[in-house]
Formats: C-alpha cells, structure tokens, sequence
C-alpha cells in the first residue's frame, strides 16, 4: 500500500481541476455540438470545488514554509 503524501494529494487535485475545467469548457455549447449526457454546471461546480481544494493546499504549504524555523 502506497501511503499518500500531502503533496500527492495536492498534485492529484491540481491535476484532476485542469482534466474537469478542460472537460467542461470542450463541452460548451458554442463548442461544437456533442452528443453526452453530463450536466456542464455540475462539472464546472465540481471543477472550480478541486480548484479551491488545490488552492487551499497551496495556502497550507506556503504557511508551513513561513513558519519552518
């Protein structure tokens, strides 16, 4: 079992935010038309909940760095 890191977690979420916001923006309608049955807005919603999590991390290592003696 591999454990995961708080790095590991943060990349994931970085990773996984760009893969949905890309997803969500090639299945606009002013795109092309498609023919899947996703909701756009849920994905967004979802894509834009990772971004802020990835955001978070971020915040969190930048105060772990500050505050290392």
């Amino acid at each position: 079992m591999i454990p995961l890191t708080f790095w590991d977690i943060s990349l994931w979420l970085a990773v996984t935010a760009i893969i949905l916001l890309i997803t969500a923006e090639l299945i606009s309608p002013y795109y092309g038309h498609t023919n899947l049955l996703i909701d756009k807005k849920k994905l967004k919603n979802a894509a834009l909940t990772l971004s802020v999590l990835f955001l978070i991390t971020v915040a969190v290592r930048i105060y772990e760095i500050l505050t290392a003696p």
